[in-house]
């Protein structure tokens, strides 16, 4: 699945749509450079899933839990962690594994813990083109 966006409510209403067709439990991979639009594709995310949380990005905290929709939706910024040492010394695998997981795992920069999500659903990648407000976002099924 492909599409451009134009500007951040068009970001929004596209992830809002794709989270009305997500099960959980799911994990879903974000990727792109810094600023691309992650964190406003989880705020459309979770109102598609009709939460009610304010979405802020949990880069400093690592982990924000939005409780008030169809399901659990466990948002993580891996930005700040040096390794996969530090993602386990955290206790996060609980929320990568589909056996434990109730909910749906947003991970945005998994790449910076590569062994701490070994099984995911989709992977999101949202890039920015020419215009300062354009993007592109794919995603693909894990094959």
């Amino acid at each position: 699945m492909e599409t451009t966006s134009n500007n951040v409510e068009q970001t929004i209403k596209f992830a809002q749509n794709f989270a009305k067709m997500v099960k959980a439990p799911c994990v879903i991979l974000l990727r792109g450079d810094l600023g691309a639009g992650k964190t406003h594709f989880v705020k459309g995310f979770v109102k598609g899933i009709k939460a009610k949380e304010q979405v802020t990005s949990p880069t400093f905290t690592i982990m924000n839990i939005y409780n008030s929709g169809k399901f659990p939706i466990y948002h993580f910024d891996l930005y700040r962690l040096t390794g996969d040492d530090e993602a386990e010394e955290l206790g996060f695998y609980d929320y990568f594994d589909h056996k434990k997981l109730d909910g749906i795992s947003l991970v945005e920069w998994p790449e910076n813990a590569p062994q701490l999500v070994k099984e995911y659903d989709f992977e999101v990648e949202i890039k920015k083109l020419d215009d300062e407000n354009k993007r592109l976002i794919i995603v693909r099924g894990k094959e």
